[in-house]
C-alpha cells in the first residue's frame, strides 16, 4: 500500500475499547502503537519517531491538552489529532491553541479515522506522487523544446516551465525526480548559451526579426506608458531571479493582482554596472560612454559603478520628454527601508518613483563570502527560500502593504539574476583584467575558446573598450572563471556560489511584472 510504513500512536485511558479501530488500521498496513495515559505517551513520543499520534482529551492524569503541550515541545512537526467526547467551543480553542491538526468527537467511526490519516499524513505523499508523475509525463516534451528552440520567445516558455516543476518539487517534497530536472535544466542551459551565442550580436545590427525587450527598453518601452494611467511606483530588486520573483509575487497576491508580465532580456555582462545603467539609461553602454561621458565609469576606475542611476532617468525621461515629476531612492539596508516606509506619503507627491532594493544582490556576495550564509542557501531551493523569508520580514513587504491603499500602479523588476556556479575554467589576463567571475574584460586574455563566449569586437554589441584592444569573455551555464595563480583555493572558495555576468536563463531572463492594488 505505501513504500515507508506509517507509525501511528494512539493514546486512550480505554484503549482496550478501541481494539477494533487498531486491527482495522493494521489490516491497512499502519503500524500502530498504544498508550493509556500522557505520561506513557511521552515517553513514547521520546523513543519513537511517530507520523501522527491521536489523543484523548479526556484522561487522568496529565489531560490531553497538557500532554499535547509537552508533544509539541519534544515533536513539534508531528500532526496531532486531538479525540474528545466534548464539543464545548472552549476546548476546541485551547487544542487549536495548540496547534492540532484536526479533531473528532467521540464516537468515532473507522471511517473517520481513515479519512484523519489520509488528509494529514498520505495527502503529503499523494502529492508528491502526483507532482513527480506530472514532470515525467512533460519530461519528453520539454526536452523536444530545448533542443527545437529557435526564438527568445521559446526560450522564455521554457524557462517558465521549468521554474513551475522547481516550485512544484519545493511545495511538494517530492523526491528522485529532483535531479533529472536538474539536469535537464543544465541541459537548457547550454543549449540556450549556444542561442545566445549564435544571435546576441545580431540583436544589436537590425537583422535578427526577433529581438526581445532588453535592459535598455524596459522604462521606454513599459514604464514610462504607465504614466497616461497616473502615479506609477517602480521597485527594482537587484539581483532577482524570476524564480524567486514568482515566490514573492504569491506573497503579495492579497496586495496586488498582476496585470502583465514579461520577461525580458538583461544585457552581456549581466552585471549592475552594465544592465541596470543600460535600464536607467535607455542606451547601451557603449553608447552612454560616447554621448553621457560623464555619468559612465570605466572597469578599472574607481568610482562608484551605479552612482548616476537618478541622472540617467532623468536624461533618459528628456530625450523621450517624458514630463513627469520623479524621485529615485537606493535602499541598501534596514534603516533606509524602515525610514522609506514611515515616510511613504512622501512619495505620493511624485508622478514617478523608482526604487532600488540591494538585498538579494548582498545576500548573493555574502554567500560567496560567510559560511553561514553558504549553509542557509546551499542550493536553489534554499536560496528561494532565504530570499521568500528576507521578504516576509523585509521593510519592502511593509511598504507595499501602506501602497496597496493607494491608486497607483506598481511595477516590480530586476537588473539581472544569478546562476550556481560548479565548473572551473581557466583563464589567463594581465593586471587590468576585470575581476568578474562569470566574465572578463582586458586586452590579454587567454582562454579556450570552446569554453566561452567570446566578444573580439565590443562595438558590435555595444560595449565599451578600455583600449585598442579589449575584448570580453562570458561564462556560459554554470562555469566560473579562475586565474592559474593559487587556482585550487579559488576554486574551492568560489564552487557552489551564485554569481552573475555570464550566460544563463538565471542570470538574463529576468520579469518585469506589472500590478495594480487589490481592494
Amino acid at each position: 500500500m505505501m513504500g515507508k510504513q506509517i507509525h501511528i500512536l494512539w493514546t486512550d485511558d480505554e484503549i482496550d475499547l478501541l481494539k477494533p479501530y487498531i486491527l482495522f488500521l493494521e489490516e491497512r498496513g499502519y503500524k500502530v502503537s498504544t498508550a493509556t495515559n500522557g505520561t506513557d505517551a511521552l515517553n513514547l513520543v521520546e523513543e519513537n519517531d511517530f507520523d501522527l499520534i491521536f489523543l484523548d482529551e479526556n484522561m487522568p492524569g496529565l489531560s490531553g491538552l497538557e500532554t499535547l503541550e509537552r508533544i509539541k515541545a519534544q515533536t513539534p512537526s508531528t500532526p496531532v489529532v486531538m479525540i474528545t467526547k466534548s464539543e464545548e467551543e472552549d476546548i476546541m480553542d485551547e487544542a487549536l491553541g495548540g496547534k492540532i491538526s484536526d479533531y473528532l468527537i467521540k464516537p468515532v467511526n473507522p471511517k473517520q479515522i481513515l479519512l484523519t490519516i489520509k488528509k494529514n499524513i498520505d495527502t503529503k505523499r499523494l502529492v508528491s506522487e502526483k507532482t513527480t508523475s506530472g514532470y515525467q509525463s512533460q519530461f519528453g516534451q520539454i526536452g523536444m523544446q530545448i533542443n527545437s528552440a529557435a526564438s527568445f520567445s521559446e526560450w522564455t516558455e521554457i524557462y517558465a516551465r521549468l521554474v513551475y516543476w522547481e516550485r512544484e518539487f519545493d511545495a511538494s517534497g517530492a523526491g528522485g525526480m529532483e535531479e533529472v530536472l536538474k539536469m535537464q535544466k543544465s541541459e537548457a542551459n547550454n543549449e540556450f548559451a549556444r542561442f545566445i551565442r549564435n544571435n546576441y550580436e545580431s540583436w544589436f545590427s537590425g537583422e535578427s526579426g526577433d529581438a526581445p525587450l532588453i535592459s535598455t527598453g524596459v522604462f521606454r518601452e513599459k514604464i514610462f506608458p504607465l504614466l497616461d494611467r497616473g502615479k506609477v511606483m517602480v521597485v527594482i530588486i537587484d539581483n532577482l531571479r524570476y524564480d524567486q520573483w514568482k515566490i514573492i509575487e504569491q506573497e503579495i497576491s492579497g496586495l496586488f493582482r498582476c496585470d502583465e508580465e514579461t520577461i525580458f532580456s538583461s544585457i552581456l555582462p549581466t552585471a549592475t554596472q552594465y544592465a541596470r545603467n543600460a535600464m536607467f539609461a535607455g542606451m547601451m553602454p557603449s553608447e552612454i560612454q560616447k554621448h553621457l561621458p560623464g555619468l559612465w565609469v570605466d572597469e578599472n576606475e574607481e568610482d562608484g559603478k551605479n552612482a548616476h542611476e537618478e541622472e540617467l532617468c532623468r536624461a533618459q525621461m528628456k530625450k523621450l520628454g517624458v514630463n513627469a515629476s520623479f524621485n529615485y531612492e537606493k535602499i541598501t539596508n534596514q534603516r533606509a527601508g524602515k525610514k522609506l516606509v514611515e515616510n511613504y506619503h512622501d512619495l505620493l507627491n511624485y508622478d514617478l518613483n523608482v526604487l532600488v532594493y540591494n538585498f538579494v544582490d548582498m545576500l548573493s556576495h555574502l554567500r560567496s563570502e560567510m559560511e553561514m550564509i553558504r549553509e542557509l542557501a546551499y542550493d536553489e531551493s534554499s536560496y528561494r527560500s532565504l530570499v521568500n523569508t528576507w521578504f516576509q520580514h523585509s521593510y519592502l513587504y511593509e511598504l507595499l502593504k501602506q501602497l496597496n491603499t493607494q491608486d497607483l500602479t506598481l511595477v516590480i523588476t530586476t537588473d539581472h539574476g544569478a546562476v550556481r556556479v560548479t565548473n572551473p575554467v581557466k583563464v589567463i589576463g594581465d593586471r587590468q583584467t576585470s575581476v568578474n567571475l562569470r566574465y572578463k574584460q582586458g586586452k590579454n586574455l587567454n582562454y579556450n575558446k570552446k569554453e566561452v563566449y567570446e566578444v573580439l569586437q565590443p562595438e558590435r554589441v555595444l560595449l565599451p573598450r578600455t583600449n585598442l584592444t579589449s575584448a570580453y569573455i562570458f561564462a556560459m551555464n554554470n562555469d566560473y572563471l579562475v586565474y592559474p595563480n593559487n587556482y585550487n583555493h579559488f576554486v574551492n572558495l568560489y564552487r557552489n556560489t551564485f554569481q552573475h555576468g555570464g550566460i544563463s536563463m538565471e542570470e538574463m531572463l529576468i520579469p518585469i511584472s506589472i500590478l495594480s492594488p487589490i481592494r
